[in-house]
């Protein structure tokens, strides 16, 4: 498979989805959001997008299965998995905040093997392929070469279940704040993933996150140059264990550090 031209015609089709998202975005009816849980949102957008990328990826790649946010298609094959997102940031979308994107991982077997994220607000196309390097808009992308967390600007995002782990969420916020920049809170992991490849952010972590959120922005850091890992091991299961913990490498393990001093999950 030339990974490097299924990458091309993905990112047509994330683009084409967008345009469908961007205009839903300036007309946007509140009255048509539905509740899935505690503070987790979803629209009509949400499904007629996910249904517009399920029919492209399918044409684009007959033998994929699908492990989709929505669960408009899970039917999962054995070799190949479109992962989707079709609105990473629905909160925000739903309330006129323009920081959402869509998020499309295509797995091999277990690894996560081409990608794209895309702020249609920004109009940036992120997306990344095996051994094929990182891009934004065509042009080639590396993680910060900042050193140390001392000089780091951090993202995260606050869980809406597993109240529970809160506030060793938040003593690990605190010791971050005291030790680096700073802190942003976008409200889109797959976003804040893409701008740690990006080098505008040197470090990402957040709980209580699915495959959807994160596959597409795990290939982009790892072919940028960074590093992903859990919170608490390097050789954990971040794409489907629900946590992770990301940065441009330099940092990684003043991050572990830092966040496996408070975070004691049952």
């Amino acid at each position: 498979m030339n990974l490097e031209h299924l990458s091309q015609k993905l990112n047509t089709v994330a683009r084409k989805v967008g345009e469908f998202i961007r205009y839903e975005a300036e007309n946007f009816d509140r009255g048509r959001i539905e509740l899935k849980g505690f503070n987790n949102l979803v629209s009509y957008v949400d499904k007629e997008a996910e249904v517009q990328l399920v029919a492209a990826l399918r044409e684009l790649l007959p033998e994929a299965g699908f492990i989709t946010e929505e669960g408009t298609d899970s039917t999962q094959q054995e070799r190949y998995n479109w992962v989707i997102d079709p609105v990473d940031g629905t909160t925000n979308f739903t309330h006129g905040l323009p920081i959402f994107c869509i998020s499309v991982g295509l797995m091999e077997y277990n690894e996560v093997v081409a990608g794209v994220v895309y702020d249609m607000s920004r109009d940036e196309c992120f997306y990344a392929w095996k051994d094929g390097g990182a891009y934004l808009n065509g042009k080639p992308i590396r993680v910060s070469e900042a050193p140390a967390l001392k000089d780091a600007l951090i993202a995260t995002g606050f869980p809406y279940r597993e109240q529970g782990l809160t506030q060793q969420y938040m003593q690990i916020l605190m010791s971050f704040l005291a030790k680096s920049h700073g802190f942003r809170r976008l409200g889109s992991a797959a976003i804040d993933l893409a701008y740690v490849a990006a080098g505008r952010f040197e470090a990402f972590f957040e709980y209580n996150l699915n495959p959807w959120d994160v596959a597409a922005g795990v290939l982009l850091i790892k072919e940028a140059g960074g590093k992903i890992s859990t919170f608490t091991d390097l050789n954990g299961d971040y794409l489907f264990g629900g946590e992770i913990a990301a940065s441009n490498g330099h940092i990684h393990s003043e991050v572990m550090e830092t966040i496996s001093e408070f975070w004691k999950k049952a």
